[in-house]
């Protein structure tokens, strides 16, 4: 895209779903954190009422929580309709019709799943509506990125030194771990147990916590309320260690993209500083969750772990995009942003 060719009012609006897509993922935080995933047991409607005349004075409790994340989630579904629709008709880019029909689909996709996680009282569809709404908050930002001065800019711009293939890979790597730690996360917070393990660092006061049955009985008989009114199994304990290792991958992934991209990039380039930022953001997901079990799953601690989370895997796909378009030089054809469509994909994913 040639500066010229910026619409800052394209480029604002989709920030603005960016951001309501981010308030709605907190305030789906909340909804699970709270427990109040079926506070309202009806859908489309609530409690009979058509979802946009239920009345204030009734929204209380989980009810709250559950009846404004559903009025969020129609004010992005609204604006994403719009985005789409803009994208089609005043982007020159048809690859970028493309994505905004995908943002259509996936915030579709979202409304359907959770309401048959209503209707059919099923938790395990909690999971996937929780890891397609992660999905849909990346392509939100780089639906944003896409139609920023920055990016007009970037295509623009031929001195920029190319970012090793080498380097590429490991960002992918690590973002796409992030999005596995996302989805584990989710599967913990629908599995309705509580902490799984109750201390940290240690579990049940060991490196590795014993999950024979005779183990489990008394992890169970020592839990109480607070901790969760199911009893935790060994697949729980077992998944909540394996999201621990995962984020000390994580870390140890992230930590090297980010020392890669000082050595090779420099300090001053620009996705440097992205990858020490990412690092920080993941430094600040691991105090989060550990915070999580300190305060014994505490719902605004939780939730603003969910987040962080989310702001980790945008910051990796988005580095990961930047990255791949200084892969190569682009022909001025290409900069123009009239080539085909597999020449685009392979300079702007």
């Amino acid at each position: 895209m040639t500066p010229a060719r910026y619409n800052p009012w394209l480029f604002r609006f989709a920030v603005l779903t960016a951001l309501a897509t981010f308030l709605l993922l907190g305030l789906g935080g909340l909804v699970t954190s709270h427990e109040a995933g079926m506070s309202v047991p009806d859908w489309p409607n609530t409690y009979g009422y058509n979802m946009f005349l239920f009345p204030p004075a009734q929204w209380v409790g989980g009810i709250f929580y559950e009846h404004t994340h559903r009025l969020l989630a129609s004010a992005v579904g609204l604006m994403t309709t719009i985005l789409a629709v803009w994208l089609w008709l005043k982007d020159g880019r048809s690859w970028m019709h493309w994505l905004g029909v995908a943002a259509f689909l996936g915030v579709v996709a979202q409304g359907v799943l959770g309401g048959l996680r209503v209707t059919l009282h099923l938790d395990s569809l909690g999971i996937f509506h929780g890891t397609i709404a992660q999905v849909f908050f990346v392509l939100t930002c780089v639906l944003a990125l896409f139609t920023s001065r920055w990016w007009a800019n970037l295509v623009a711009d031929k001195s920029l030194s190319p970012v090793p293939g080498g380097l590429q890979t490991l960002v992918l790597a690590a973002t796409l771990l992030v999005l596995g730690q996302l989805i584990l996360g989710a599967t913990m917070r629908h599995q309705h147990a509580g902490l799984a393990i109750p201390d940290f660092p240690l579990a049940y006061g060991r490196v590795w916590p014993d999950t024979g049955a005779d183990a489990v009985a008394q992890y169970n008989a020592q839990r109480t309320p607070m901790n969760g009114i199911n009893p935790v199994t060994a697949f729980q304990i077992e998944l909540q260690m394996a999201h621990r290792l995962m984020a000390l991958a994580i870390l140890v992934l992230v930590a090297l993209c980010a020392g890669q991209a000082r050595r090779r990039l420099g300090g001053r380039d620009a996705l440097a500083r992205l990858a020490a930022i990412w690092l920080g953001l993941v430094l600040a997901q691991g105090t989060l969750g550990a915070a999580t079990i300190w305060t014994n799953k505490a719902a605004d601690v939780a939730t603003l772990h969910v987040l962080a989370g989310s702001l980790a895997l945008a910051l990796g796909a988005l580095w990961f995009l930047i990255a791949r378009h200084r892969a190569q030089p682009l022909t001025e054809t290409q900069a123009d942003g009239t080539f085909g469509a597999q020449a685009a994909f392979a300079a702007n994913q």
